[in-house]
């Protein structure tokens, strides 16, 4: 770690000296796309050693050195900070370590007043990107979780499904708060869907309300937030085990995370093959605009439980998500050039984004307990498992049981949790959904 933050110590000594030396591109040009060349020639009288000079400095005009800034290292150290919190502690590996290197490539500084990487007409990344800002990735990843999803628990005890629409106060909450902060109507929107903890979804809302391109009715462009709304709906799922505890412990009393669940019925094989058909009919009747998500989510489910289209299940759970969230991952996080994602939008949307996954997860676990009121005997449900009611799949369910083992170490809450932790994948979508057809 030491030699870590010695070289990021040279690297800033570097950027910030060079104005000492005369060193760096040349800033007076009005030609953005390139740097002019210039020709080191030796003029009469030059000495060796000024030449050399000259081609020295050169030489670091085009380098990283010359043409970095204090935002380029800050948030190259996010990336790195990113991929440390994957590797290390486990954070969603799958997410953070794709989008720390993607936020390290998106700041490799190039030819000063230049925009690289996927803002770069033409570049590999600019295509990739395409995917994000149309909104094609979000649904690919939704047939996948719809693959490796067992709604078993679900069908099981359908009321649990009232813990994932609860939990959903948050993406209301963060959109009153935006709009208090000063954002329009679309950017409040896309904003909001950070308080259901689902990357995918703050995507795809993002790429349809805030995306730099569309038009308000008084002729002023939306800003594009989907970087700094990506990364913060991803950053908060992976803080999942970090967050989510404090609150349980808080608004849960010792007895009531001691409640044991009367374990779930079996559910048939034909019961998983009917679900997602009519799932599918009747959450995109009730917001047609969620169905890019939720009917590849639905779709996924039936290839798992059709039980005669296995391949594709597999491939959809395994290679194509695999994919996917690479792409995903690597073009999100280049987003997030300095002068791009180092603004107060991007600062106030990290604050909302916390705040909204707070009160997200306080109104399960409070939603859970007022259900207890009128629940009785071994009908009971635990109000940990309200936590789950955010859609950060599987983590929150796993804290809630990890939380739960911690009051009783015989009291597995595991297979109830992911009832509510399912249903808000639904409701998250659901409610992405309304929004885009109230704003869109």
């Amino acid at each position: 770690m030491k030699k870590l933050i010695l070289v990021f110590s040279v690297l800033s000594l570097l950027i910030f000296i060079r104005p000492v030396f005369g060193l760096g591109a040349d800033t007076n040009s009005t030609n953005n796309t390139s740097v002019s060349t210039t020709q080191v020639e030796l003029s009469e009288g030059e000495g060796v050693f000024d030449g050399a000079l000259n081609g020295i400095k050169t030489f670091y005009s085009y380098t990283g050195f010359a043409n970095s800034s204090s935002g380029n290292v800050i948030m190259i150290i996010i990336g790195i900070v990113f991929i440390y919190l994957g590797i290390k502690y486990d954070y969603e590996p799958l997410l953070l370590i794709p989008i720390g290197a993607g936020v390290i490539l998106g700041n490799i500084p190039f030819v000063a007043g230049n925009q690289t990487g996927i803002y770069e007409t033409g570049s590999v990344l600019n295509y990739l990107y395409f995917g994000v800002v149309k909104g094609i990735y979000p649904p690919l990843i939704f047939l996948g979780i719809g693959a490796m999803t067992d709604f078993s628990s679900l069908i099981a005890n359908p009321k649990l499904m009232l813990l994932g629409g609860a939990a959903q106060i948050g993406v209301f909450a963060t959109f009153l708060g935006a709009l208090y902060l000063g954002f329009n109507l679309p950017e409040s929107g896309a904003i909001g869907i950070i308080g259901g903890a689902d990357g995918p979804t703050a995507i795809f809302l993002s790429s349809k309300l805030a995306n730099g391109v569309n038009i308000m009715p008084d002729g002023t462009t939306v800003k594009n937030l989907i970087g700094p709304i990506a990364i913060a709906a991803y950053s908060y799922m992976a803080l999942v085990p970090v967050i989510q505890p404090p609150l349980m412990r808080l608004l849960i009393s010792k007895k009531d995370r001691k409640i044991r669940m009367k374990p779930p019925r079996a559910v048939t094989q034909k019961e998983k093959m009917i679900f997602p058909v009519v799932a599918l009919i009747l959450t995109t009747f009730i917001s047609p605009s969620s169905l890019p998500l939720l009917g590849m989510l639905f779709f996924g489910n039936l290839l798992k439980e059709s039980g005669r289209t296995e391949r594709l299940a597999d491939t959809a759970r395994t290679k194509l998500i695999d994919i996917v969230t690479i792409l995903l991952g690597v073009t999100v996080g280049a987003s997030t050039q300095a002068d791009i994602f180092i603004t107060k939008d991007s600062m106030l949307i990290f604050g909302l984004g916390a705040t909204s996954f707070v009160i997200a997860t306080c109104g399960g676990l409070l939603f859970a307990k007022f259900m207890n009121l009128f629940l009785k005997g071994d009908n009971k449900i635990n109000p940990l498992i309200g936590a789950a009611g955010v859609s950060a799949v599987p983590d929150s369910a796993r804290v809630v049981h990890t939380e739960g083992l911690k009051s009783d170490p015989t009291n597995y809450l595991l297979m109830h949790a992911m009832a509510p932790n399912v249903s808000g994948v639904i409701g998250s979508a659901i409610a992405a959904g309304i929004i885009l057809s109230f704003l869109g």
